[in-house]
């Protein structure tokens, strides 16, 4: 698995990189770096990480037979290969719909995930990945974040922490072949959703082009009963009713 990976030292983005380079390289080939000057997360944010200190790295995936109504299948498979990972390590992580990582109320690891579609199926993807491995420290206006260090008390080996977690990850990749497996990631999701089931407080976001940070909503007190077949949040509004959001449509309150 090593011969797969290309570490950088510094570069601007993995995704960029390896987007940029995917039709020339092969599935399953990652880009790894030490340090990113533009890394990218969710919603258009900027993901921030202390040179050397933790995970950042980016898998090419090419999958043979993933149409586009099925592509959330991708983002199963890499958060719950990223969920296991972290039980290893004792840290019973859940997933914070639709792919963050959460080692309890604490954001642990962010995932963006770029899909290249054509003629009706996903042709490629990058699953760009950032795991707070070693950091103590972090920007004071991120409002959770927390690492392996800090959860653990033990420092670790990126370079040799990385193949250990992608092994976690192509577990599943490799039962995409499996209708039978396949029916089995939205159980195994469900089972690792974070808060599912529990009644929180929400923001029902306005349909709008103004960042989701940027702009205010209706609050709502309800509960995560799953998701549906188009990878939607569904939820049991106070009053009883059900309601499906999609991303940018609903915001934890935490």
């Amino acid at each position: 698995m090593e011969d797969s990976i290309r570490w950088f030292d510094t570069v601007d983005s993995t995704n960029t990189q390896l987007m940029n380079d995917k039709n020339g390289l092969p599935d399953r080939t990652v880009y790894a770096a030490l340090f990113q000057t533009a890394g990218r997360g969710q919603k258009g944010n900027r993901w921030e990480s202390r040179a050397r200190e933790n995970l950042t790295f980016s898998i090419l995936l090419k999958p043979e037979n993933v149409a586009v109504a099925e592509q959330f299948i991708l983002s199963q498979i890499v958060a719950l290969g990223l969920v296991d990972y972290l039980a290893g390590k004792g840290i019973p992580a859940t997933i914070k719909w639709p792919n963050d990582i959460y080692a309890g109320d604490r954001k642990i690891c962010g995932t963006l995930i770029e899909n290249v579609l054509s003629e009706g199926r996903v042709g490629a993807a990058v699953a760009g990945i950032g795991l707070n491995m070693n950091q103590r420290q972090f920007d004071p206006s991120l409002p959770n974040p927390t690492s392996l260090v800090q959860e653990t008390g033990l420092s670790f080996d990126i370079k040799d922490e990385l193949p250990v977690l992608l092994s976690c990850i192509f577990r599943y990749y490799d039962q995409l072949d499996s209708r039978y497996a396949r029916n089995g990631f939205d159980a195994l999701y469900l089972e690792k959703l974070y808060r599912r089931g529990q009644w929180h407080a929400f923001e029902a976001m306005p349909a709008n082009d103004v960042p989701t940070e940027h702009r205010s909503g209706l609050r709502i007190e309800a509960r995560i009963l799953g998701i549906d077949g188009k990878a939607r949040l569904l939820l049991e509004h106070r009053d009883g009713t059900l309601h499906t959001y999609g991303f940018k449509e609903i915001k934890y309150i935490l």
